[in-house]
């Protein structure tokens, strides 16, 4: 029995990270493809090997918890072999709904959709006690979180540049004088992100403070020589007859790859996390908190992640990039720094956030700037009633399937 659960783990699971990269290459890359600063298929070309890069060089190698947080493993016993099914239960819940979300072209969180689903298992096993309901309320709190504090900061941030460069009498001296404090706050934002919290940074064993400080002094020295490149770029002449786009679309698409990148590395984990906690317990028969994900497991969640991005990654695309308002360079500039600030922000704070719900907080809050108007408020209803159905639809057929396995294999 354990080993038949163990292959169809693999299938699950690799099913469920195809989910991931359909979905969520619009975290990164809906903005430069909706402001034309890539095209459609470069986007997905970057996405599918940033993603996977980030998968494999910085993934999980070791999941928080099994059940992140949500399934009481304390107040429910569970058998080693019941647990498994529960774990295979929740993968193929949670990449159902994803499935069905992308085919419908909305972004919903993969995160909460594999929280769902172990909701669902949960509930099933052990009832009401089984689950930890502090955490499902975080969760909740985060679809209010990180849209509208991704919304605020791109908002803030278009905002600016706006005032200081585009509605200036001279748009090429405002764009050289103020285009290094954008790029180099943009370098210490993903400088951050990168030395603090990950396992990248943890090798370098130094305190907090001194990676926010290196951070600061490569920003700094970037933000010189970013003044010196756009100068040299704009007199050579523009190429969209704006200086400030020309300029904003190269930090655009450096920040859009950040974001991919720091995709694969957050989200592998919820394809591989379970399926390594199943191989887990077939090695050695027992339930234990944490589980090690083997570096060719994140390989191969990687490269189902790409392969996902390849081939259905523009359909999520399409509906961020270009149906819940119009996007330039500069106001993809602001989405993609909104989205990347915000979730460095809350992460570090404690608070809940999820990177699908943060972009497009960010693209909602640069249409914004442009009066109501500019935002399509009937797609951006639609998106946010598959974020509420997100959990119940990930957790009642976790609990259908969970049943009929058990009822196979037991």
């Amino acid at each position: 029995m354990e080993l038949w659960v163990l292959i169809l783990g693999f299938f699950a699971g690799a099913y469920m990270a195809w989910n991931i990269g359909a979905n969520d290459v619009a975290n990164g890359m809906a903005s430069p493809v909706g402001a034309k600063a890539i095209t459609l298929r470069q986007a997905l070309i970057i996405g599918a090997i940033l993603d996977f890069s980030g998968a494999v060089l910085l993934g999980a190698h070791v999941t928080s918890t099994i059940t992140k947080g949500i399934i009481d493993l304390e107040a429910v016993s569970f058998a080693p072999q019941v647990l498994m099914l529960g774990f295979l239960a929740a993968l193929l819940s949670a990449s159902f709904w994803v499935f069905v979300s992308t085919w419908c072209q909305y972004p919903v969180s993969t995160t909460h959709s594999i929280v769902g689903a172990l909701i669902g298992v949960g509930l099933m096993e052990g009832g009401l006690r089984a689950i930890h309901w502090g955490k499902l309320g975080f969760i909740v709190m985060s679809w209010i979180v990180s849209p509208v504090f991704a919304g605020v900061v791109a908002f803030l941030i278009f905002v600016s540049i706006r005032r200081l460069i585009l509605r200036s009498y001279d748009v090429f001296d405002q764009t050289v004088k103020w285009s290094p404090l954008f790029g180099g706050i943009t370098f210490f934002v993903v400088l951050v992100s990168i030395f603090l919290g990950t396992s990248f940074g943890a090798r370098f064993k130094y305190v907090a403070s001194v990676g926010v400080l290196v951070a600061l002094i490569v920003a700094i020295s970037v933000g010189f020589a970013i003044q010196i490149w756009a100068k040299r770029m704009l007199k050579a002449g523009t190429k969209t007859g704006n200086p400030a786009e020309d300029v904003f679309r190269k930090l655009q698409i450096f920040t859009a790859c950040y974001v991919a990148f720091a995709h694969g590395a957050n989200d592998v984990a919820n394809a591989v996390g379970p399926l390594a906690a199943i191989y887990a317990i077939y090695k050695t028969g027992m339930i234990t908190s944490k589980t090690v994900v083997p570096f060719w497991m994140l390989a191969i969640g990687g490269g189902f992640i790409a392969l996902g991005v390849f081939m259905w990654g523009h359909k999520v695309i399409e509906t961020v990039g270009h149906k819940i308002t119009e996007l330039n360079n500069t106001r993809g500039y602001a989405v993609d720094f909104g989205t990347a600030t915000s979730v460095l922000v809350a992460s570090k704070l404690g608070l809940p956030v999820s990177t699908t719900h943060a972009a497009v907080g960010a693209v909602v809050g640069v249409g914004l700037a442009g009066g109501m108007a500019a935002v399509d408020l009937g797609v951006v209803w639609r998106i946010i009633s598959y974020w509420v159905a997100t959990i119940p639809l990930s957790a009642i057929p976790a609990m259908i399937i969970f049943k009929l396995l058990k009822f196979i294999f037991l």
